[in-house]
């Protein structure tokens, strides 16, 4: 039997187990499959949709059939906000520490303001084929599928 807790954070957070959520890394290569290896795409995906396997990544390289993205990536409750630029793979060591100190002296306070913001304006969503089934991502506007800025 569940206490009274685990079933209000079951309620809250989806319902669902870890076992039943695909990879937030999953989701996002299969977007960026999904849209044909666009240029750039920006999007958030609900933390409750996903097992956050990229936790404490900031702004890294993610190649997807021999197509390198740039991503900047930040957990803004209730989201994880990526946005993904087509660029050759570079060192992003250093900017990924200087965006995660970014994240730690400010308390992670403008990251919540910003996912609240995403909340009340993403307007536009669509649906991501996983493996452990649909996702729903959200967008703050419509993106233009062959733009390349």
């Amino acid at each position: 039997m569940l206490s009274r807790a685990s079933l209000n954070a079951r309620r809250y957070f989806g319902g669902k187990s870890s076992w039943g959520r695909p990879l937030a890394s999953e989701v996002l290569t299969a977007h960026l499959r999904q849209r044909k290896l666009p240029h750039w795409t920006s999007f958030c995906v609900p933390y409750k949709s996903v097992v956050n396997d990229q936790f404490g990544k900031s702004h890294f390289n993610w190649t997807v059939d021999n197509v390198n993205y740039h991503v900047l990536r930040t957990g803004c409750f209730p989201y994880i906000k990526y946005h993904c630029s087509r660029r050759p793979w570079e060192d992003l060591e250093k900017e990924n520490a200087f965006y995660t100190c970014l994240k730690i002296i400010n308390f992670g306070v403008p990251t919540l303001v910003y996912g609240v913001g995403s909340w009340m304006l993403a307007s536009v969503e669509e649906e991501v084929e996983t493996s452990k089934g649909k996702v729903k991502i959200y967008f703050l506007n419509q993106e233009d599928p062959g733009a390349v800025n």
